[in-house]
């Protein structure tokens, strides 16, 4: 395959052109659409916990706030590209599995300790970073094309099976797949037809749209009661207390490094997108407000921070990379930290919907990955390490409950969520066999 041809741009509006505002305002919401694991992660955190709504809303608030500054910044002057930050699985699994063992409390403390013990390590200071040099092992197409993969299965498991909506809620079966189905047949029809028009770009959000006004002309779906709840209001500080465990703090070590392999992956899928050169220094800056943008959400409240992949989908499908639109998109979703009213509309949306309007972007993010790997040679040591990591991350998921049950919560956590797993994995293999072994091998 021609390399000079992978890395020509393949974005009609590139990083740092501007778009005109009505689009521009389109463009940011559609981002911020495809961010339901803000308001998706508390809620279920909130029901396993058993906690009330109004412990849920602290919640939902902060990850607004943790999305839309960290986004905001890296849009505007760090990394410089078109990423969206959002909350990811494997802090979600992290605080699940913490507040579960330990109390919300600890599981939110131990994300602080451990954010500041990686902004340590990527203080962004020549010399200084050396967390950047442990994730070079994370840049090497083999690594972040089969992570791309993983991540991609690993989101598969929230499309088709979330079109029926959730067991015992109005509509659940075959009445809202049919909505579902509807909503994606929309989105692609306005990719494979919408030629270079808005309509192509918008497909994501006029399938949610179309949807959603499905669900509720058959009775499926219902604008929230929004009678009780406050216009506006600010994010709460530490509102579950602060306490601090250190198996905790090891999960959410190992969480702050799946996304680490995740944010190095984007950036580089996305820049290469644009024909844009990522420095490490760049990549570095990039992650150190990460961490701080965890930290400081994590005073309030908010799941730890990653770059999702499912926005680096919709800049492919549409191809409007101005990293503007992003920004614009961060913006908003500050703004929404401060209005808990839209918070408790947008957790209403019907799931089958959301599901189905997602079900390209999952796609486009593992075909990416298999795009990315053309470039590896693929000796029997490479296959192994790919293969090895991708069989036993996505294996996890069903390790015999009597086996689960008797791990160590971190471990739990860690072996039953791919995209920590795979990370793990394939940043300790990939080290261990092309920076270990095959050298050794060459040499004999």
């Amino acid at each position: 395959m021609d390399v000079e041809a992978e890395r020509r741009p393949v974005l009609d509006v590139g990083f740092d052109e501007r778009v005109a505002p009505p689009k521009l305002l389109l463009f940011a919401v559609q981002h911020l659409l495809t961010l339901s694991a803000i308001w998706v992660f508390p809620v279920l955190i909130g029901i396993t916990l058993g906690l009330a709504t109004g412990e849920v809303t602290p919640m939902i608030q902060a990850s607004f706030l943790l999305a839309g500054v960290v986004t905001v910044l890296q849009s505007s002057r760090i990394v410089r590209l078109p990423v969206v930050q959002g909350p990811t699985a494997a802090f979600f699994a992290a605080v699940l599995a913490s507040g579960a063992a330990y109390g919300l409390d600890a599981a939110f403390g131990s994300m602080i300790v451990a954010g500041l013990i990686f902004m340590l390590l990527t203080i962004p200071i020549p010399r200084f970073g050396v967390l950047i040099h442990v994730l070079r092992f994370a840049t090497d197409p083999l690594v972040y094309g089969t992570m791309c993969i993983i991540i991609g299965a690993q989101l598969a498991t929230l499309g088709l099976p979330a079109w029926f909506g959730a067991e015992g809620a109005p509509g659940y079966g075959w009445d809202l797949f049919w909505i579902g189905l509807a909503t994606l047949l929309t989105v692609v029809a306005c990719l494979l037809f919408g030629g270079g028009t808005l309509v192509r770009r918008a497909a994501v959000i006029i399938g949610m749209v179309v949807g959603s006004v499905l669900a509720a002309v058959t009775g499926l779906w219902s604008v929230p009661d929004l009678s009780g709840v406050s216009l506006i209001g600010p994010p709460s500080l530490l509102p579950f207390g602060f306490a601090l465990a250190w198996p905790a703090v090891l999960l959410m070590l190992l969480a702050f490094l799946e996304s680490s392999a995740e944010a190095v992956g984007m950036y580089t899928l996305v820049s290469r997108w644009g024909g844009a050169e990522l420095t490490r220094d760049r990549i570095n800056r990039g992650l150190f407000t990460e961490y701080a943008g965890s930290v400081v959400g994590a005073l309030f409240g908010g799941i730890g921070t990653a770059t999702y992949p499912e926005n680096a989908g919709i800049v492919r499908v549409t191809r409007i990379g101005s990293r503007f639109v992003t920004m614009a998109a961060g913006c908003i979703a500050i703004a929404l930290a401060f209005l808990p009213v839209f918070s408790t509309f947008v957790a209403g949306l019907p799931s089958a919907v959301l599901a189905a309007a997602s079900t390209v972007l999952f796609g486009i993010i593992a075909m990416s990955g298999v795009q990315m790997m053309s470039t590896v040679d693929w000796d029997d040591l490479n296959l192994t390490v790919a293969g090895t990591a991708f069989i036993l991350a996505l294996g996890g998921q069903w390790l015999p409950e009597a086996m689960v049950a008797t791990m160590p919560d971190w471990a739990r956590a860690l072996v039953t969520t791919p995209m920590m797993f795979g990370a793990v994995l394939l940043i300790v293999l990939n080290a261990a066999v092309n920076y270990g072994l095959r050298p050794v091998l060459a040499r004999r």
